[in-house]
């Protein structure tokens, strides 16, 4: 061999060794697009992304709002002789309180859903969300029909401070409860048809933050308006 030669190849042998003695890479993500579920838990940053983050300054606001509402509450009250009014319905304070373990059961359902999120388990994903969309749905449907008979006994907006303060504070709970089933209902829908996965979880995580604040703001609505 030429030493002008431009390529010297080393010997079969050191080529052999070289080749065994290599270290062996790990295979490339996959960035197929697929929905990543599997047995393998979520590799997403641990922290907040920008989706909860926002989620979680908008839950901010609406603390402060309803704080504002319960505090308007409570002077109001300070301000009237007798709570209730006379000759003002009463508040079905029972039935209420089974609403209220209706909608508890429906947080812990969401708790359940992220524990399987977190094992990579789809199919139970799915179940324990429908569940609690389902707790939710029934809980606004008690609501409802608590509102009728309140309205057939008389208890309205324009009936004076106490229907005003009661339909306020209620209605613009159910009116969250409402946005925070639609926003559950869709995730679930997405999760079954593997858009959102083990992988993509922020959305799933986004959602179950908002619910169980909403969930977790009706225990007080109920103490404030119902029992004091």
């Amino acid at each position: 061999m030429s030493v002008l030669d431009p390529v010297v190849e080393a010997p079969r042998e050191r080529q052999e060794v070289l080749r065994i003695g290599a270290p062996v890479l790990p295979p490339p993500p996959d960035d197929s697009g697929g929905d990543g579920w599997g047995r393998e838990p979520s590799r997403e940053p641990r922290g907040f992304d920008n989706l909860r983050l926002g989620v979680l300054v908008f839950i901010g606001a609406e603390s402060m709002f309803f704080a504002t509402l319960i505090s308007a509450l409570f002077v109001l009250r300070l301000g009237i002789a007798a709570w209730p009014p006379p000759l003002e319905p009463r508040l079905p304070v029972v039935l209420t309180g089974i609403n209220t373990l209706v909608l508890l059961a429906s947080s812990a359902a969401v708790a359940a859903a992220m524990r399987a999120l977190r094992r990579g388990e789809r199919r139970p994903l799915v179940r324990r969300l429908g569940i609690a969309a389902v707790l939710g749905t029934l809980f606004l449907a008690v609501q409802g029909s608590e509102w009728i008979r309140l309205v057939g006994f008389g208890l309205t907006i324009a009936s004076g401070v106490y229907g005003l303060t009661f339909y306020t504070l209620i209605g613009f709970h159910a009116l969250h409860v409402f946005g925070a089933l639609v926003w559950l209902s869709t995730t679930a829908a997405l999760v079954a048809n593997g858009r959102l996965g083990a992988r993509r979880a922020a959305p799933v995580k986004a959602c179950a933050m908002y619910w169980h604040f909403v969930v977790g703001l009706w225990p007080i609505l109920y103490v404030a308006v119902y029992l004091l």
